[in-house]
């Protein structure tokens, strides 16, 4: 039985290991002895050409004492990350200034042929050991990481006897308002027996109103979803069987699904007075917005395959996003009612299936080389609907992908390795022939004729590693990254006739090079990180707010930007973390082949400050205290003003003689404050939302 336990390895989707000792390291949060592997080619982190963050477990559970958002939770950990909207749809929250692809244990979350802003929701943070972040535009793991990779590793069964854990934890804005309260309930199994292993959890949270520091109800996004008056289940399970202490075969399947309460409605703020938009009670019309989410993967590992690591694996997911609805311009049809009076609301549909296999050999050449190779393929359905009448909003659309990939790693001297890698992919996209809505092109939409485009795409990636010193390091990477231009947008935007899906400009894919180059410094108490990094794109995919409703804009984009971490370990008992990030970005609006226009808040994030305080005052109580400042920015779109903002949270742990128990406390000075989105990428009134005041959350967890 414990053979499983020494040899238990931590294997994410994203063919990734972590040997036990180590996952205890990290919750320890000594960072620097991970040896957590974020590429294909199962590089250790702090020796990658590349900037990789890993988010242990033990920084989660910081968070979520503070705030169970998780755009915040990213925000808060990852530097370049957008500020959270604090609302169900992550639209305009981006990652190094461009689309992160979102994976659960590699099982690909975002949805890039119909990007509805919806993948940030997609399982409970209860659910998840670790965040693995890989910083920049990557091939690695196929479609959509043209801004970098967030992969969450689900919780894995330990070994041993039966396990158990139970949590509750209470929210509540300052005031204690009923209306603001909300609650969350979570319990998990898991354990081994024989040569099985299992693991089982689920959670519900109930989630109240939000108030801002005026003690407002904060205007409830009631087009596009709210975190806000809503419920929430994940069910997580998981099945490993192994046949010997080399051999493993795993069964994970997740089943998450959020769905509005429908209580509230939005009454809109006024921007040129200042005034945020608010919430009333009310009986919005249509369905509640809604995510409902099944993810499953079969993983079979093999770590001693004639001296080679397999990792094989078949995975499937099934997302159906549902919006809140209206009497939109786009909607109307006047064969089916009058026109200004038809009311209808969209969801987006997703099935994805595919595998991935990997077989990896090291210590070729006297321990010299280690080589990756392997394959991928992929099968993305997607369409959008509207449901109240429904019609096809956006076309079904299929794309396949089918792409062999190789990575080296060369230690060509004992402070000199080389990374090189190739993918390439084959692409094809289907789209069969298709009327728009009647308002493209009134009274009766146009059509288009379908068609079939391929593409094939051979990317690259290059990087070196120069060990200093003992504790210097430089690095340097180019990496290139493949997605696709939100394909629905811009097929249901079609209003010329006589357009052809093979010949459309539209569809091209986006091809991101990146480019970066860094210094690592560890010392016994100080560790710093500084990287500069440029993106860019000759064919990118901008967003562009056009008569209420955004727009693709295939146009050249740059962006660069600069990332530094730094921590210093004051003693035993306490830590201090800094870190900051800065980032420019332009596109070419003209289309004369130079970027000449600023990137707004819905493509780029505000340049951040942020610094914490960890401190371990007994064996029983800890603390932490954290600070995040977001820097004014001007834009050249009309309308378009960032003020900028500071915020601060603070939370207590303490060890009782059963379990512990927490207190946090969200923008713990009462902050009053617009968030970025409604300052930087919208100029709708309904859509002016106040950031969220003092909030307390109390939680107590027990493990026995």
């Amino acid at each position: 039985m414990f053979r499983k336990t020494r040899l238990c390895v931590c294997i994410s989707l994203a063919f990734m290991t972590v040997p036990c000792a180590t996952v205890i390291a990290a919750e320890t949060l000594e960072l620097d002895t991970l040896t957590i592997n974020a590429t294909r080619g199962k590089s250790a982190v702090g020796k990658t050409p590349q900037k990789i963050t890993v988010i242990t477990r033990a920084q989660i559970e910081e968070q979520l004492a503070i705030t169970s958002d998780h755009g915040q939770v990213l925000s808060n950990l990852i530097p370049s990350y957008s500020p959270s909207r604090q609302k169900l749809s992550n639209a305009g929250e981006t990652f190094r200034g461009r689309a992160a692809l979102i994976m659960i244990d590699g099982v690909p979350q975002s949805t890039p042929l119909r990007a509805g802003g919806r993948d940030g929701y997609t399982l409970d943070l209860s659910m998840v050991e670790r965040i693995e972040v890989i910083h920049g535009a990557s091939a690695e793991h196929g479609l959509g990481a043209t801004g970098g990779i967030i992969n969450y590793v689900t919780r894995r069964p330990q070994g041993g006897t039966l396990k158990q854990h139970a949590g509750v934890s209470l929210e509540a804005a300052d005031d204690f308002a009923g209306a603001g309260m909300g609650y969350k309930l979570d319990y998990r199994i898991e354990g081994n027996q024989g040569d099985w292993d299992y693991l089982a959890a689920i959670s519900g949270q109930s989630r109240g109103m939000h108030y801002d520091a005026n003690d407002r109800l904060i205007g409830v996004d009631d087009t596009q979803g709210d975190i806000m008056d809503s419920t929430s289940t994940d069910l997580l399970a998981k099945l490993g069987y192994w046949f010997d202490s080399d051999r493993n075969l795993e069964l994970m399947v997740n089943r998450f699904q959020l769905e509005g309460e429908h209580d509230y409605v939005n009454v809109p703020g006024d921007r040129a007075a200042d005034i945020p938009a608010t919430s009333r009670k009310g009986q919005p019309l249509g369905k509640a917005p809604q995510n409902d989410v099944l993810a499953g993967a079969l993983t079979y590992t093999d770590a001693d395959l004639a001296g080679n690591l397999l990792t094989a694996q078949l995975f499937g997911q099934r997302f159906r996003a549902r919006y809140g609805g209206g009497v939109l311009g786009s909607f109307q049809d006047a064969a089916i009612a009058p026109v200004g009076t038809l009311f209808d609301q969209s969801q987006n549909e997703s099935d994805k299936f595919g595998g991935k296999l990997s077989l990896s050999r090291d210590g070729l050449f006297h321990g010299h080389l280690k080589l990756t190779g392997g394959i991928d393929v992929l099968q993305d359905t997607t369409r959008q609907m509207l449901i109240a009448t429904d019609r096809e909003w956006v076309p079904e659309t299929v794309f396949r992908n089918v792409a062999p990939f190789a990575q080296a790693e060369l230690r060509a001297t004992d402070r000199l390795t080389l990374h090189g890698g190739v993918r390439h992919e084959f692409a094809e996209l289907k789209v069969d022939s298709f009327r728009t809505l009647a308002a493209n092109n009134p009274p009766a939409g146009v059509s288009v004729e379908g068609g079939k485009p391929d593409f094939e795409e051979t990317l690259y990636n290059a990087g070196v590693v120069f060990q200093v010193n003992e504790w210097a390091q430089l690095f340097a990477n180019y990496s290139e990254g493949f997605g696709m231009p939100d394909v629905g947008r811009v097929l249901r935007g079609i209003s010329q006739p006589g357009q052809r899906v093979d010949s459309f400009l539209d569809l091209q894919p986006v091809v991101t090079d990146n480019r970066e180059v860094g210094l690592r410094l560890s010392g016994q108490a100080v560790d710093f990180e500084i990287s500069y990094f440029e993106s860019d794109s000759d064919l990118g995919s901008r967003l562009e707010r056009v008569g209420g409703v955004f727009q693709v804009r295939r146009e050249r984009t740059e962006i660069a930007g600069v990332e530094a971490t730094a921590g210093w370990q004051v003693s035993d008992a306490h830590r201090l973390q800094a870190s900051y990030a800065r980032l420019t970005g332009e596109s070419d609006t003209d289309g004369d082949g130079k970027v000449d226009t600023d990137l707004d808040g819905a493509n780029i994030a505000p340049d951040r400050l942020g610094l914490s305080w960890q401190a371990r005052w007994t064996d029983r109580l800890n603390s932490r205290l954290q600070a995040n400042h977001y820097a004014s920015r001007s834009f050249d779109t009309p309308g378009l003003h960032f003020d900028g903002y500071s915020l601060v949270d603070a939370s207590l742990g303490y060890r009782l003689p059963v379990g512990e128990v927490s207190l946090g406390v969200e923008n713990l000075l009462d902050r009053d404050y617009m968030t970025y989105y409604a300052q930087a990428a919208s100029t709708r009134d309904d859509q002016y939302f106040a950031g969220r005041g003092r909030t307390f959350t109390l939680g107590y967890q027990l493990d026995f």
